[in-house]
């Protein structure tokens, strides 16, 4: 290394994070995008192989990598926030909450097999269940999502972003790992799709592209900084197709059963069920 390369390194090393703890805990992207991979043959072998692992072998495999990646997950949350209220040593503490993972992989498998069924009915080009599974990036994007909400929901940090965010880059689907979403779920063409953290979406419910489910407006604390948390995403309720870039937006708008959204419509008002708004 010459004497210029040396004085860079020394400069970018003096910029500091100036978070408490830095990022010396963080997970690994590069192993979480792993650990999902082999989550995926756990759930559907019939379609997914990663590096010649049989279904027990990914399941082994993955569950001592996923307590560790917890851990380190949790230390780093530890480090920045003030009070997590994680309880107990790390290393216990991933252990049990790996085990609560695993014991859920039934019923997310259930929910998406669901998801498969949904899209093959809700398509007519869809020729048999397997083109779903290997072909739709709205599929992979809500399987993903199915994976990570577990997560989300047991309290892990970071990890379940990480699962999203990764089907996002991949599809241009993004599903907040928070949202709350039922059974037989489909997303049609898929691009540009967004669900923020505290939407509820109910079964059979069929989005196409560029619909956004989001946030109308932020609070604000006194000095001006964004309130973290609170209600800030629509409520949709079952039998609900949304057609092509709607919009719907604000935590108190509520979409009733059986409704229909047209392509390109602004929805910041509730709808009452069985209703077509095309505005």
């Amino acid at each position: 290394m010459n004497e210029k390369h040396l004085e860079l390194l020394n400069a970018l090393n003096e910029v500091r994070d100036t978070l408490p703890g830095g990022a010396e805990n963080a997970p690994s992207r590069t192993r979480i995008i792993s650990i999902l991979k082999q989550i995926m043959v756990v759930l559907l072998p019939e379609y997914y192989q990663y590096r010649g692992m049989s279904q027990a072998e990914a399941l082994t495999s993955f569950e001592g990598e996923l307590v560790s990646e917890i851990a380190d997950a949790m230390a780093l949350q530890n480090a920045v926030e003030k009070d997590p209220a994680l309880g107990g040593d790390l290393k216990t503490t991933a252990e049990t909450l790996a085990e609560q993972f695993v014991a859920a992989l039934p019923e997310v498998k259930r929910l998406i097999l669901t998801d498969i069924q949904a899209i093959y009915e809700g398509d007519p080009a869809a020729k048999s269940k397997a083109e779903v599974v290997l072909c739709y990036p709205g599929f992979f994007a809500i399987s993903i999502y199915r994976v990570a909400h577990v997560l989300y929901k047991l309290g892990v940090p970071l990890i379940p972003r990480i699962m999203t965010e990764y089907a996002h880059e991949k599809t241009g689907v993004d599903i907040h790992p928070g949202a709350t979403i039922g059974e037989y779920f489909c997303i049609d063409h898929g691009t540009g799709v967004v669900v923020g953290e505290t939407s509820t979406i109910g079964r059979h419910v069929k989005l196409y592209q560029g619909v956004t489910i989001g946030a109308k407006s932020f609070e604000r604390d006194a000095e001006g900084k964004l309130v973290k948390g609170g209600k800030r995403h629509p409520d949709i309720g079952d039998y609900v197709v949304i057609y092509a870039n709607a919009t719907i937006l604000g935590g108190t708008t509520r979409i009733g059963d059986h409704v229909t959204i047209g392509g390109s419509a602004w929805i910041t008002f509730s709808v009452g069920a069985g209703e077509t708004v095309l505005r």
